[in-house]
C-alpha cells in the first residue's frame, strides 16, 4: 500500500455544470472506497468540504466556461495540475450550455433575468481544450462509472487510457440490442462515440448523441436516414445541436447539408 506522501495528489472541480459527472464518481460507492486506498484525494466538493491549493497530479474539470472569472480559475488550475481532464459533455463539447451558441446573448440574458446587467457572460461555449491544454478527456452525460474507473486505473499504473474511437452502434451489436433506427427512432448512435456502453438504446431510448461526434462521423447519411423517416427540419437540427452545438467541425457539416445560415 502506497503511503499518503507517495500517493498522486488528484482534485476535482466544476464550472458552469450540473455536477452530474462528479455525483456519478461520487455513486461508484465501494468502488470508490477502493480507489481512495491508492489516491491523495484533496479537492472533491460533492464529497468534501475540504479545500487544497494545489499542486495537483491529476485534477478533474466539469463543466464549461461560461465567464471570465471562470477562464482565470481554469487557467491557474492548468498550471497547478501535471495532468488535467476533462471531463463530461460540458467540459469536452460544451453540452448543453452550448446551446445558446449563434444566439443574440443579450436578448437571451433579458429574456431570463430582466435586467442582466449585472450578468457578465462569454459570447460562445467551447471545450475546454480551446482554452488551455488537455491531457485527456471522458465524454459523457454523465461520464460512465466503469469508464472512469478504467481510465484512472491506466493512469495509476503508468498506462495510456483508452480511447474508443467507433461509434455506440458497435455497442449495441456487442449487446444484441435491437437497432432503434430501424424501429423508425430517431439515433445518433451511428454518429457518437462509445464509451457509454449503449447506455440509451439498451432500455428502448435513442442515443442523443452526448459522448460527442465519432472521429469522421458520416453526418449527411446520417441526415437522409433521418429525412427518410420524416423528420422535420427543426426537429433535425435540434437532434444535432443537443450536446454538441459548440463542434465546429460537427456543424460545419450539418451545416453545409441543411444550407442554413444561423449555426
Amino acid at each position: 500500500m502506497p503511503t499518503e506522501k507517495s500517493k498522486p495528489v488528484v482534485a476535482f472541480y466544476g464550472l458552469t455544470c450540473c455536477a452530474g459527472c462528479q455525483l456519478e464518481v461520487l455513486n461508484l460507492e465501494e468502488e470508490l472506497l477502493e480507489i481512495l486506498g491508492h489516491i491523495n484525494l484533496v479537492q472533491f466538493r460533492m464529497g468534501s468540504s475540504a479545500k487544497h491549493p494545489g499542486p495537483y497530479d491529476v485534477c478533474f474539470v466539469e463543466g464549461s466556461v461560461t465567464n471570465e472569472a471562470e477562464l482565470a480559475h481554469l487557467k491557474e488550475l492548468r498550471e497547478k495540475s501535471k495532468v488535467l481532464v476533462a471531463l463530461g459533455a460540458c467540459a469536452t463539447t460544451g453540452g448543453v450550455n452550448a446551446l445558446r451558441n449563434g444566439r443574440n446573448i443579450e436578448e437571451l440574458k433579458q429574456s431570463v433575468y430582466g435586467d442582466a446587467s449585472h450578468v457578465r457572460t462569454l459570447p460562445q461555449i467551447q471545450p475546454l481544450k480551446e482554452y488551455v491544454k488537455v491531457d485527456y478527456e471522458l465524454q459523457g452525460c454523465p461520464i460512465a462509472g466503469d469508464e472512469f474507473i478504467e481510465f484512472l486505473t491506466a493512469l495509476l499504473t503508468g498506462g495510456e487510457p483508452s480511447e474508443k474511437n467507433y461509434a455506440v452502434c458497435v455497442e449495441c451489436r456487442l449487446k444484441e440490442n435491437i437497432c432503434l433506427m430501424k424501429e423508425g427512432e430517431l439515433c445518433l448512435g451511428p454518429i457518437t462515440r462509445a464509451g457509454c456502453g449503449a447506455r440509451c438504446p439498451s432500455v428502448g431510448f435513442p442515443c442523443e448523441g452526448c459522448w460527442g461526434p465519432v472521429p469522421q462521423a458520416n453526418v449527411e447519411s446520417e441526415i437522409n436516414m433521418f429525412s427518410q423517416k420524416g423528420a422535420s427540419f427543426d426537429v433535425v437540427v435540434r437532434k444535432f445541436r443537443m450536446f454538441n452545438a459548440s463542434m465546429e467541425d460537427f456543424m460545419k457539416q450539418l451545416k453545409k447539408r441543411l444550407d442554413i445560415e444561423w449555426l
